[in-house]
């Protein structure tokens, strides 16, 4: 009987820092809702001029709804000249069918494909980005990956963004499109309701300084200025690169209020787990402590592992269903905010606990499977290069 009691009051104890830790959740959590309605709630400003812009495009293979979200580049009001360049690395890619039917359907349309194999190092999606720069027409280059989706006034609120003092450049933070099937259903909830709130905290607070490679707008002279893009084909956050070394050079990085959309495909467990502790990972490379502080994002997993230790205690059970309705606020807000839905609050409670697995998991190993490609993630961003697969670069 001692024995079952003293485990019990270890047990008792253990729960604490994990039911504080909650309560601390909660607080960010509630904090994250108004924000999100803070940071959406700024007007765009109209831009000064309508400068020429070579949209950038880095293809590879037939992906998911690629001719919608092409198109959706393609169909901007937007009154300045605008170059489409389309990259890819083998002349035989199925994504060059996709730019012939956009050809067809916008004739009047000014597009540019490179065919070039050259590499620079292990990140070929920036090999694929230099290739073509050398193509661009125009001062201002948007960098903006295939799987992308914007609104018709994208390019009008970029440069509205970029044209303002002191700006090198101009990035967004992004919502999910969800690929049919359940897995991309969890995938987008997990950008959703956990990457923006997250994001749009950090930058809140003054904590973040994020750049997405979903879509990257700057001119030559900043690229000039930072040394080009072929010193960053070792990194596997090209883009968190790139924002640094911008803001190095004394200029800074911009994040207007608005959202693109993101094309979450990945359509089992498997490749849904491989994807997120790759994300995860490269955060954790970046900003070790602002990852380990995201903690805090997670206050139902950490009321549930503060149940168990108690033995289902009253306070325990409490702040499970405190933490379940704070998030069910922060879900709807974002949705608010964003004017679109992911899906139903009813599997928000394994969103947050697959959430909170793959964050675990991300501090217990630097290897990350990328495009078909093992990697080690060092403690610089730099990839190590591991056992060889088939790579699909894009």
């Amino acid at each position: 009987m001692a024995q079952l009691h003293v485990a019990h009051l270890f047990f008792a104890f253990a729960a604490v820092p994990f039911a504080l830790c909650s309560a601390l959740g909660v607080v960010y959590t509630v904090s994250a809702c108004f924000f999100m309605r803070r940071f959406f709630a700024h007007p765009m400003r109209a831009p000064v001029c309508f400068p020429a812009v070579s949209i950038v495009k880095p293809l590879h293979g037939d992906e998911w709804q690629l001719f919608e979200n092409l198109s959706s580049f393609l169909q901007q009001d937007y009154p300045g000249p605008v170059q489409y360049i389309f990259g890819v690395h083998d002349g035989c890619d199925s994504a060059l069918q996709v730019v012939d039917m956009l050809r067809t359907r916008f004739p009047e349309k000014s597009m540019t494909v490179v065919v070039d194999g050259r590499l620079y190092g292990p990140n070929r999606k920036i090999a694929n980005l230099k290739n073509m720069v050398d193509h661009a027409e125009h001062d201002v280059l948007c960098f903006a990956d295939s799987d992308v989706r914007v609104a018709p006034g994208f390019l009008r609120d970029l440069m509205s963004a970029l044209q303002q003092p002191g700006i090198g450049l101009v990035t967004s933070v992004y919502r999910g499109t969800c690929a049919p099937g359940f897995w991309p259903r969890v995938s987008c909830a997990m950008t959703d309701y956990h990457f923006l709130p997250g994001v749009v905290t950090g930058l809140s607070i003054g904590r973040a300084r994020p750049c997405f490679g979903q879509t990257i707008a700057m001119t030559k002279a900043t690229l000039l200025r930072i040394g080009g893009l072929a010193q960053f084909a070792h990194h596997l956050a090209e883009d968190y690169a790139i924002g640094e070394a911008v803001r190095a050079s004394g200029l800074s990085v911009a994040i207007p209020p608005f959202v693109v959309r993101h094309a979450c495909v990945e359509r089992t467990f498997a490749q849904l787990i491989t994807h997120e502790l790759r994300w995860s990972r490269t955060i954790r490379a970046a900003d070790p402590m602002g990852h380990l502080g995201a903690v805090l994002m997670h206050p139902f997993p950490l009321a549930l592992l503060a149940l168990l230790l108690s033995s289902a205690n009253a306070l325990a059970c409490g702040l499970i269903a405190l933490t379940l309705m704070v998030r069910a606020m922060l879900v709807l807000q974002t949705d608010r905010a964003t004017g679109a839905r992911c899906g139903s609050l009813v599997w928000l409670p394994l969103w947050d606990v697959l959430q909170f697995v793959i964050y675990l998991g991300s501090h217990f190993s630097s290897r990350v499977l990328w495009r078909g490609q093992r990697f080690h993630v060092g403690d610089d961003g730099l990839l190590s290069p591991g056992v060889q697969h088939d790579a699909s670069p894009k």
